[in-house]
């Protein structure tokens, strides 16, 4: 048991990364006067502060999982269940960005495209991050360790691919209007300390 423990730690800290994608989405700071866009921001942020949340506590599950003494099939279990929250999540939050509309500022629309496209498509990575899981084999100590190690590594690429439209988005004006809404600044409040 004691072999998977480095690499669930290895585990651990590429998927706190995953965290990080979520603060693209919670602005920062600013006060121009547009409600039309204040109230896209927080239709945006109200919807997204509980799958931050989702994610904040699949996080936290897979973390707790990185003890000496987690079985290969406990760490499974948890691991399926956390990418599949985090599918979840991301899926609801692309589903919020595409309802709010386009934001009215300049390129708006594309930004928005973009966004939901990136959203969407993170949530279809942690859908296949769970199928891997799934798939590992828990009687097999170095089998089990070997396909975390690749599920690490997976998660590393998707934690520095993964938030570009996400901060194209939230650039200017929209990240102006979202840091004002108290929902947004929980939201970047609670995923912060899984990204550390």
């Amino acid at each position: 048991m004691e072999g998977t423990n480095p690499v669930n730690k290895k585990l651990a800290a590429a998927l706190s990364g995953g965290a990080v994608l979520v603060l693209a989405l919670t602005g920062c700071g600013g006060d121009d006067d547009n409600d039309k866009l204040d109230s896209w921001a927080k239709q945006v942020c109200d919807a997204v502060q509980p799958q931050a949340k989702k994610i904040e506590a699949a996080n936290a599950a897979i973390q707790k999982e990185t003890s000496d003494n987690s079985k290969p099939e406990e760490v499974r279990t948890t691991d399926s269940k956390a990418f599949q929250d985090m599918s979840d999540a991301y899926k609801a939050m692309g589903a919020a960005v595409r309802k709010a509309g386009v934001p009215d500022v300049e390129d708006g629309e594309k930004k928005q495209k973009d966004a939901v496209r990136e959203l969407d498509s993170l949530s279809s990575a942690y859908a296949s991050l769970r199928k891997q899981v799934d798939a590992l084999d828990t009687k097999d100590q170095a089998k089990f360790a070997d396909g975390l190690k690749d599920i690490a590594a997976e998660l590393n690429k998707l934690s520095r691919t993964g938030s570009n439209a996400l901060k194209t988005l939230e650039e200017g004006d929209v990240g102006r209007a979202m840091a004002k809404q108290a929902s947004c600044q929980s939201a970047s409040a609670s995923a912060s300390p899984a990204a550390n």
